[in-house]
């Protein structure tokens, strides 16, 4: 992994802020193309934490959360891989739950009329992934292919980082890639609201149930008041209007609260990936 989050803990301590903002980091499995969502979402966690809220978006996941684990924000919505990775440093928020459970899936795709069946049929794509850091964007399909003995590297022919799912739907509708590895649920959203670009495309293999994107706090913080607001506010979203006018638009059922064991098989695959890098 490519990962320098770490690199940033010692300087947490300082770089904790006394002000009385909730500072809430937003990562590429957010839909945060959409503006009036990102409104909505302030406006309700304003009102239910009781805090000024300032979201705070990153390009990568790397990004978001090294920020996070120096203390710069309170609380993000991550990936699965960065949280299992930093499980120690990190404590989970609450989780969405997404058609009845907080699960979801990666999808392989590729062209809408290519006869493939399997990652097998891929090889040799230029394939794109979300991004390096992203369970359903670069893990599964990592695993899958060491449980091959293969690494992407050398079963595609080349590989592109879009950063952002929706930029992983684009890249294979437009044929830029040849097939790509995506977050279902974002796949599944992007099915309603751009039809016709999904339609470009199919699904090739879907992966098993994995915990949903969380929602974590650095561990120091996970008894802070404005951390315990901020989980209220999440857990209490499908009880009020203004939440579920928001959990609709994210295409959410709610949000809960889970144990850290939700995330054991993405950890799974973080084992076989590094077993098979020696």
């Amino acid at each position: 992994m490519a990962w320098t989050a770490a690199a940033v803990l010692g300087g947490s301590s300082q770089a904790r802020s006394a002000s009385s903002e909730l500072r809430f980091g937003l990562t590429p499995v957010f839909l945060t193309s959409d503006l009036e969502l990102l409104a909505r979402l302030k406006a309700y966690l304003e009102k239910s934490t009781g805090f000024p809220v300032r979201l705070i978006t990153r390009r990568t996941y790397q990004e978001i959360t090294a920020l996070l684990l120096s203390g710069q924000i309170d609380a993000a919505w991550i990936c699965g891989f960065p949280y299992v990775v930093y499980r120690p440093q990190l404590a989970l928020v609450a989780v969405p739950v997404w058609q009845g459970k907080p699960l979801y899936r990666s999808y392989l795709i590729t062209g809408r009329d290519r006869p493939a069946n399997s990652i097998d049929d891929l090889r040799g794509d230029v394939h794109a992934f979300s991004d390096p850091d992203s369970n359903s964007g670069w893990l599964v399909t990592a695993t899958a292919l060491a449980r091959r003995n293969q690494a992407p590297d050398t079963f595609f022919s080349q590989s592109i980082y879009t950063w952002g799912h929706r930029n992983v739907i684009r890249a294979v509708a437009s044929g830029l890639a040849q097939s790509g590895s995506v977050d279902g649920y974002v796949y599944e959203v992007m099915r309603e609201t751009d039809a016709d670009l999904v339609g470009q495309t199919r699904v090739v293999a879907r992966s098993d149930l994995l915990g949903f994107p969380p929602v974590a706090c650095a561990a120091s913080s996970a008894r802070e008041p404005r951390t315990a607001a901020l989980q209220s506010a999440l857990v209490g979203m499908r009880d009020t209007d203004q939440g579920r006018a928001v959990l609709s638009m994210l295409r959410l059922d709610a949000f809960s609260i889970e144990p850290p064991s939700l995330f054991d098989g993405i950890a799974q695959e973080v084992a076989v990936v590094r077993g098979a890098a020696g």
